[in-house]
């Protein structure tokens, strides 16, 4: 698909990823990676006894699957695409906390593709990562990606 299709479609969900279990083992490793041991992620005895009756992902775990999970989704690829990167996200919110063994999988909304200058495209999308049988999502933000094509 081209960016000028893809611009098209701004409005529109324009897919949804596949289901990825959010496994103890892969919070540990997020925890390690960063040095965020706060036991609510890593302790599962200590964290049975708070409000969340587990251990929880990280918010930020979670946030950072969106590439991940875009990469295993049925969202349009560009064309030519030379290069993809993160550029930031807007109004971020944690909405739910995900325990450790539940499956998470994101929705992409496009909010806005424009080209900044030639063969250079910023997209918005609004991704909202669902819970496994639950009605709150766990996160909804608005990211931003930059194209180079």
């Amino acid at each position: 698909m081209t960016p000028q299709e893809l611009a098209a479609k701004v409005g529109e969900n324009i897919g949804t990823s596949e289901w990825v279990t959010m496994s103890q083992e892969r919070i540990n490793q997020f925890a390690d990676a960063t040095g965020d041991h706060q036991f609510i992620h890593v302790n599962e005895e200590a964290a049975k006894m708070t409000p969340f009756g587990g251990t929880i992902a990280h918010g930020f775990l979670t946030l950072s699957m969106m590439p991940y999970l875009g990469a295993n989704s049925d969202t349009p690829k560009l064309d030519g695409v030379k290069m993809g990167v993160n550029y930031g996200g807007n109004k971020t919110r944690f909405l739910s906390p995900v325990r450790a063994g539940k499956r998470i999988r994101g929705h992409w909304k496009l909010t806005e593709m424009i080209e900044k200058r030639p063969g250079q495209w910023q997209q918005t999308c609004e991704v909202t990562m669902e819970i496994e049988g639950e009605q709150t999502p766990a996160l909804i933000c608005e990211w931003i990606t930059l194209y180079f094509v």
